[in-house]
Parts: structure tokens; C-alpha cells; sequence
């Protein structure tokens, strides 16, 4: 296929020679042009850069205070450790002796105990479980209806309507 030779200076576009014109006369255009795309290159780094620093630093907070949190359930469980062990010692039993002599009791002997009788009381009888025997579990029985599988019932079906043969 021949394509003819076309001279481009011979055609007459009256947009793209005005176009052509106008960037002779004034090349400051193009710079302007360029300028503006590289101040958006800038700004959108500038952007992408904060939104960084931004997550960053939201980032280190939330670390730091979780090492804080951290800290205090550490020193919280230490004290709880602390005040149950003084609260085993207050209430061990040769603690509790110490502090009732202290106050003022003695050990009771056996002439001074009086023992009370209270009428239609009757003492629970104890539960001995070493020598309870485990019931027997029965099998649980399934009725008919639930044993047939779908293949079954589907065969079953198909049997059915298709009539005697």
C-alpha cells in the first residue's frame, strides 16, 4: 500500500498551528508546566511523608504505653504476691496462738467444755465416695425412622413410584 508523502508544514490546522504559536511566543509556558508538575511530585511526597510520620508516631505511643500498662501488672502482681504472703503468716496457726495469748486467752481444758444438746437435731450422715459405684450407662436407643441414610430413603423412593414390576 503507497502512502502519499505529505508535507505536515503544508497542512493547514488551524488549533495545532495556534498551539505551536503560542508555545514560540511564550516558552515560560512549558517551564510553568513543568514547574507545577514537579511542586505536585513534592506535595504528594510531602503528604505520603506526614501520613508516615503520622502512623509512626501514633505507633511508638501505642508501644509505649502498652510497656506502661505492662510495668503495672507487673508491680500489681507484685504487691498481690506481697499481701497474700503476709496474710499466710498473719494466719498461720502459731501466729493466731501468739496473738489469742497475747489477748488474753488460754488453751481450754477438757473438765471446762460443756457440750449442748439440741433437740430434733439430726447430724448429716457423711458421703462416702471410694465406694459409690458408677451407674451403667444404657446405649441410647434411635428409633427406626433416623437409621435409614439418604441413599436408602432415596432408592426407597424411587422403588416406590416407579410401581410393582
Amino acid at each position: 500500500m503507497n502512502i502519499p508523502n505529505v508535507d505536515l508544514r503544508n497542512i493547514n490546522i488551524p488549533n495545532v498551528n495556534r498551539l505551536i504559536h503560542a508555545y514560540r511566543v511564550a516558552p515560560w509556558r512549558v517551564q510553568r508546566q513543568w514547574l507545577g508538575n514537579v511542586l505536585l511530585v513534592v506535595v504528594a511526597a510531602a503528604m505520603v511523608a506526614a501520613l508516615y510520620l503520622n502512623v509512626t508516631s501514633r505507633t511508638a505511643i501505642a508501644g509505649r504505653d502498652i510497656q506502661d500498662l505492662t510495668e503495672a501488672i507487673i508491680a500489681s502482681q507484685q504487691v498481690s504476691s506481697d499481701l497474700q504472703t503476709q496474710l499466710a503468716g498473719l494466719t498461720s496457726a502459731a501466729s493466731l496462738e501468739e496473738r489469742a495469748l497475747d489477748m488474753g486467752y488460754r488453751p481450754v481444758e477438757s473438765e471446762e467444755v460443756e457440750y449442748l444438746v439440741v433437740p430434733g437435731y439430726v447430724a448429716p450422715a457423711p458421703i462416702d465416695l471410694s465406694t459409690t459405684s458408677l451407674p451403667q450407662l444404657s446405649a441410647l436407643t434411635i428409633p427406626p425412622e433416623y437409621n435409614q441414610s439418604l441413599l436408602d430413603w432415596l432408592d426407597e423412593s424411587v422403588l416406590s413410584s416407579r410401581g410393582p414390576q
